[in-house]
């Protein structure tokens, strides 16, 4: 009988095809890609990247896949500062304003749900802090979100800024965002999470069973979605950002 099973993925395969092109600033189609065909073969793929790239296990973003599965992927090159941070340009980079927390407690996978209020009282800190996306893959998501979680979600970069009020994990939908670039301005409007609630899918992702046990522990940084949407950025240099008239953070991208 003709052995018509799909063959093996190649976890390390994919790792060393994403490097590749990001080391060189470069992407490909997904068609020219091996695909993971799930979710867990596509974390499998992430960590081989992530190990390749040097990639910090303490510090994540989380996001929702089409099919509301909360997934995770590490933020690198990562910088922490009080204001001012220096980052590696792309061109097409875009840029996204992000509320972050930084864990008081371990939050292991147990038999029963975390309540909003438990991950809420397991936060120790909160911060202003700014993503740069820029994905291996041309299409980013859109045709193959496994690949694009392999691709760490299209993160290319992290500044973790200033301390901001707790309260504003609850309140930050009634602030202004602002985010100039020179002359340009990129972006002056009301922060808007995608869901509403900047807590939202780290609690549905301390809700997954299927996470590694100590995916989150204490002393972890996780940025929670964009505040501002994914602007696309001119080009390089300062990008200036201003959250609730009080919290400020910049950032130079060079070429």
């Amino acid at each position: 009988m003709t052995d018509i099973s799909s063959p093996a993925f190649d976890a390390n395969a994919l790792a060393d095809a994403l490097y590749t092109l990001r080391a060189a600033g470069g992407s490909q189609a997904t068609a020219a890609f091996s695909q993971p065909r799930d979710l867990a073969e596509a974390v499998l793929a992430q960590k081989a990247l992530a190990a390749r790239e040097g990639a910090s296990t303490t510090v994540w973003k989380v996001a929702m896949s089409p099919d509301q599965q909360a997934v995770v992927a590490p933020l690198h090159p990562y910088v922490e500062t009080s204001r001012d941070a220096e980052l590696p340009y792309l061109p097409g980079m875009k840029f996204e304003v992000e509320i972050a927390l930084r864990l008081g407690r371990d939050l292991p996978v147990k038999a029963y749900p975390y309540s909003r209020d438990d991950i809420y009282e397991a936060v120790s800190e909160a911060y202003l802090g700014a993503e740069l996306l820029s994905s291996a893959v041309d299409e980013s998501g859109k045709l193959s979100f496994p690949l694009y979680v392999a691709d760490r979600i299209g993160n290319r970069g992290y500044a973790l800024g200033s301390v901001v009020p707790k309260k504003l994990i609850d309140t930050v939908g009634e602030v202004e965002v602002k985010v100039i670039q020179g002359a340009n301005s990129i972006y002056e409007g009301p922060a808007k999470h995608p869901v509403g609630d900047v807590l939202a899918w780290l609690v549905a992702y301390a809700n997954d069973s299927t996470r590694t046990a100590n995916s989150l522990e204490a002393g972890s940084v996780i940025t929670t979605g964009a505040l501002s949407g994914a602007m696309l950025l001119p080009g390089p240099g300062k990008v200036e950002v201003l959250l609730a008239k009080d919290y400020v953070l910049n950032v130079t991208l060079s070429a």
